[in-house]
């Protein structure tokens, strides 16, 4: 069976996250990538679960109004947030939303903390990818390693942590029988 899975990013990593997950869970399937310019209707740095999950949401329904024909749209938005109480911290995380006709699925990523040089910038308002070019000496790494393939040596990239997330966000697809079907355009409202 053929499935055209349409991700509302160019980003390399988020499709390479995409196709790493959606190949491990329909592996017999034949599936073509597409990757559309998507906006993601939120701060150009995500701050808040809620505001990082609905970047992805946006992304996700912007692929499916440019590709309409495509059987999966998704959405990836990578987001940080302040943790409570004392110390302070701000971890970082991305939610994964993928639609499909009368479907749904979602998930987070795991999160982890940045370090303060970091935290400190993109609480000043640099995304996270400038902000770590900057600490780390390097360009662009938002487009490949990621803050965390910075902080482990690679030993988890940006896409690494991504697949999983793609991966737990296509339960409802595997396992319909435990999730109901949408009403079509509720997708729109959560």
């Amino acid at each position: 069976m053929k499935r055209i899975v349409a991700v509302g990013s160019t980003n390399p990593v988020k499709l390479e996250a995409v196709k790493a997950g959606f190949r491990s869970i329909f592996p017999g399937d034949a599936l073509e990538f597409v990757s559309l310019e998507a906006a993601s209707g939120v701060s150009a740095q995500p701050m808040g679960d809620a505001e990082t999950r609905q970047g992805a949401q946006n992304r996700a329904l912007a692929a499916r109004n440019a590709q309409p024909d495509a059987d999966f749209w998704v959405g990836v938005e990578g987001g940080a947030e302040e943790t409570p109480g004392s110390p302070r911290a701000l971890l970082t995380f991305a939610w994964v939303v993928i639609l499909a006709r009368g479907r749904r699925g979602q998930a987070r990523t795991a999160a982890f903390e940045l370090p303060e040089a970091v935290a400190d910038l993109v609480r000043g308002g640099l995304e996270l990818g400038d902000a770590d070019d900057l600490v780390f000496k390097t360009s662009n790494s938002k487009r490949r390693n990621g803050a965390v393939g910075l902080l482990t040596g690679d030993v988890i990239t940006r896409a690494g942590l991504y697949t999983p997330a793609v991966q737990l966000a296509l339960i409802p697809f595997i396992r319909p029988e435990l999730y109901p079907a949408e009403t079509p355009g509720t997708e729109d409202k959560q």
